[in-house]
Formats: C-alpha cells, structure tokens, sequence
C-alpha cells in the first residue's frame, strides 16, 4: 500500500488487513486502481483519526469496539477540516465497505459503523452541451493544432466521446489493432465490466482519417491514439483542447470532455431513447445512475416552458 502522511499511525494488524481488502476489491470486485487507491487513502485517514481519538494504536480487537461516538467525533472532525457532504460521504462509503468486510471476516458485530447517516447533500446532475455546441466543437477541433493529423486525432476523440458514449479512458485504451472500427465494439469498462457498443459511421469516418494520416505505426497491441512524439495519447491533451473549444465557443466550464458522454446520452433520451437502453451503451451498474438524465431532460422542459408559456 503506498505510504500516507498517516500510515505509520496504524497498527501492523490493521495495515495487514487494509491490504487484503484493497486486493480483495482489486481481484474479487474488479475495483479500478483510482477507486482502490481513493478506498486506501480514505480508510487510512479513518483509521490514524481512530488512533488518536482514542489516543493508542487501533488493532483488530480496538477496531471492533468502535462505537457510534466514535463515528460521529470522525464525521466532525473531518467536517471541521474543509471537507464537504459529498466527499464526506464517499469516505463513510470506503469505510463502510471496509468495515463490513473485516467484520465478516473476524467475526464481529459492524452495527456501529455500518448504521451512520451518511451527510444530505444535493446530487449534482449530469451537465450536457447543447446538440449545436457539440457539433461546432467537433468543427472547430481541427483548427486547434498547426498539425493535421493531431486536428484528425482529437475529433476522432471527441467523436467517439459524443457518438458513442464512450469514457475519455475508454477511448484512449482502443489499441491499433481495433483500426478500422467495427460496427460494434466490446469496452470494458469501470469495475471490468464488459459492453457493447454501436460505431456510428462518423465515428468511424473521423478514426479512419487520423489512422491515415497519422506518422507513427499503429501495431496491434499498441494505443490507437498517440501524442505528437508517439507515445500514448493523455486525456489532458483532449481536455485542453475542450478548454480552447469552449473559450472560443463562449461555453461554460462544464463543456468538458466527460460532458460529451454526458451529451451521448441526453440526446439519445430526447430523440425517445430507451432508458434500459442507454444504461447499456453507458455501462452504467445502476439504471438509478442513468436517470439522472431524465432529471436533466425535465429541467430542459421546464426551463422552455418558464421562457415560452404566456402564464410562467
């Protein structure tokens, strides 16, 4: 586990069991590396506050007594230290998760931690481009690089971001021997779940382009999209080119290259898209995380309906 400024706060007992439960979230529950290591940091976090809130170190057998004061003196003191509902309740989650695991696996009653309230906060809802945004920043992308094929490369991106709904790490993971783009294409997405995923031919069209004009050789195993000296493209070099395409544009700082995917799906919901659906397309685990787009969708109408009706 990588050293935290807290880590040589908890026992070796503790540390031990952090460890295999991130590897039991890596290998059982096909957790991504950014949420193993977010999961790592939090409980580490939790369990050095542990260690000086009770003021000695926390071993398995102290862990199990933690009781609902204890929980709520964390919740405060975390609170206190800047950090908001949302990422407060995000830890609680890591805790939670851990917890439940250590107990079934040592034998203890988890009911202390696994019955605090999670902090209220306001879901924030998905934040798509207008249908006419997202066509003039494909447009205007090739003009963004002095290097054609680099123009090619990041509208073929952002095509695939729009067209397809694919995640920024999900398009920049096809390798040269998926070039030319099937019809369908397998993802595999966050916690290795597998999809599948209809190629629209300008998706298709834009991928073909770059292949062509791009200098370096595509093999098979190797990324699709390269940077200008070969090496595998980053998602910061399409984030900065949605940066200078919405200063130019005048958009919001929302039109992110995730708001692309975001786009995908509001759009094909109001073209009379079935929300079973694009909960497919997206690999979304939850049909609850896909109908935030109808929330979306419902404030679009009233947003027409305040504007246009004669008695808004």
């Amino acid at each position: 586990m990588t050293e935290t400024p807290n880590s040589t706060m908890i026992s070796p007992a503790a540390r031990d069991a952090l460890e295999t439960f991130l590897a039991h979230q890596r290998s059982i529950k096909g957790a991504a590396e950014n949420t193993t290591l977010a999961y790592g940091r939090d409980i580490s976090e939790f369990l050095a506050f542990m260690t000086l809130h009770s003021g000695q170190t926390q071993g398995l057998g102290a862990l199990a007594k933690i009781s609902t004061q204890d929980m709520r003196a964390w919740m405060a003191r975390t609170r206190s230290g800047g950090v908001g509902a949302r990422s407060l309740a995000r830890k609680l989650s890591a805790v939670k998760a851990f917890y439940k695991w250590l107990a079934s696996r040592e034998g203890f009653e988890p009911t202390a931690v696994l019955s605090t309230r999670s902090p209220k906060f306001t879901k924030k809802l998905p934040r798509p481009l207008a249908e006419d945004a997202a066509r003039d920043l494909l447009e205007i992308t090739p003009l963004q690089s002095d290097k054609p094929w680099v123009g090619m490369r990041d509208t073929a991106v952002l095509t695939l971001l729009w067209g397809c709904g694919l995640r920024i790490s999900e398009a920049l993971s096809l390798t040269g021997g998926q070039a030319p783009l099937p019809q369908v294409l397998r993802i595999t997405g966050k916690g290795g779940k597998e999809r599948i995923v209809p190629v629209i031919d300008a998706a298709r069209d834009a991928v073909d382009a770059y292949v062509a004009a791009c200098p370096y050789d595509l093999p098979g195993d190797g990324p699709l999209f390269r940077a200008i000296r070969g090496g595998a493209l980053a998602p910061r070099a399409i984030q900065k080119v949605m940066a200078q395409g919405r200063m130019q544009l005048g958009l919001p700082a929302s039109a992110t290259p995730h708001a692309m995917r975001h786009s995908f799906a509001t759009h094909l919901l109001n073209a009379g898209g079935d929300l079973r659906a694009i909960q497919e397309l997206l690999g979304h685990a939850s049909l609850s995380t896909t109908q935030a787009y109808t929330a979306v969708d419902t404030v679009r109408l009233m947003d027409v309906y305040a504007r246009a009706h004669p008695k808004a």
